[in-house]
């Protein structure tokens, strides 16, 4: 059942939460409300015992999100509008750190700010007709939050190629340059995204959290550090209930029976 008032609907369908920005006519830009709603429906779906996965998108056929809402940067004055812009970094950092795997379903161009939601989720599958930009140099801004993902995703001179000139690439490029794990038809989106949160939602829950947190710790660490944190993360690991299930159904030859603990 599809729930939410406004511009950002909540569904749960199977293993999945679907989050839909529902501003079509807007180009699902990001406006201050549309943010706020992000964070509560990503705080459901963790909560929610039936969704084993989240799926991120954007209404319609054509856009994924274009970013943030222009048409609100001066409302309220500075520090209010400067609030804004650290709440949508805060909703980058808190789709990256669910803990839950998040997939993004790309039906649509991503640009701007809606770039930068697509890199925070985990995985991502776009239609083969999207293209994926940073544009704010076209109107005297530069892409600053977005970019600290865009450059963790791709290389220093393609990242600075992209937010320099704002140009927009096809989601063949994109996916060759590590943005994406699929494109597809726009026929074929829904099922490439219900396979791979199928696949997702048929892991222990608590070892896919465990995992996600180390991962993104280690990322920003240098080698011999992050080698030493990993090491204390598969000690943990290795305690798991669900660890000692999986290695005990291995032996068996059987299915595991995760506990998500």
């Amino acid at each position: 059942m599809e729930e939410g008032a406004g511009e950002v609907r909540y569904a749960v369908q199977g293993s999945q939460a679907l989050i839909t920005i529902d501003r079509p006519r807007a180009r699902n830009a990001l406006s201050h409300a549309v943010v706020q709603a992000l964070m509560e429906a990503l705080g459901r779906a963790e909560a929610d015992a039936a969704a084993r996965v989240v799926v991120l998108t954007g209404a319609g056929e054509k856009v994924f999100c274009a970013g943030g809402d222009l048409g609100q940067m001066g409302e309220g004055g500075f520090l209010a509008t400067h609030d804004g812009r650290r709440a949508y970094a805060a909703l980058l950092a808190r789709v990256q750190g669910c803990r839950k795997p998040t997939v993004a379903r790309v039906n649509g161009h991503a640009l701007a700010g809606g770039l930068g939601l697509m890199l925070a989720c985990d995985l991502a599958v776009a239609v083969e007709t999207a293209e994926f930009g940073t544009p704010e140099i076209d109107v005297g801004l530069f892409p600053m939050m977005m970019m600290a993902l865009l450059q963790r995703h791709v290389g220093r001179k393609r990242t600075l190629e992209m937010v320099m000139t704002g140009e927009r690439l096809p989601a063949r490029e994109a996916l060759a340059l590590g943005m994406l794990n699929r494109v597809v038809p726009a026929a074929e989106l829904d099922a490439a995204v219900g396979a791979l949160a199928t696949k997702l939602a048929g892991k222990s829950q608590a070892v896919l959290a465990l995992g996600k947190r180390a991962f993104f710790t280690a990322e920003d660490l240098p080698l011999p550090a992050a080698l030493e944190f990993l090491a204390s993360q598969l000690s943990l690991n290795v305690m798991a209930e669900d660890a000692a299930e999986g290695i005990t159904a291995f032996l068996e030859k059987r299915p595991p029976k995760w506990n998500d603990r």
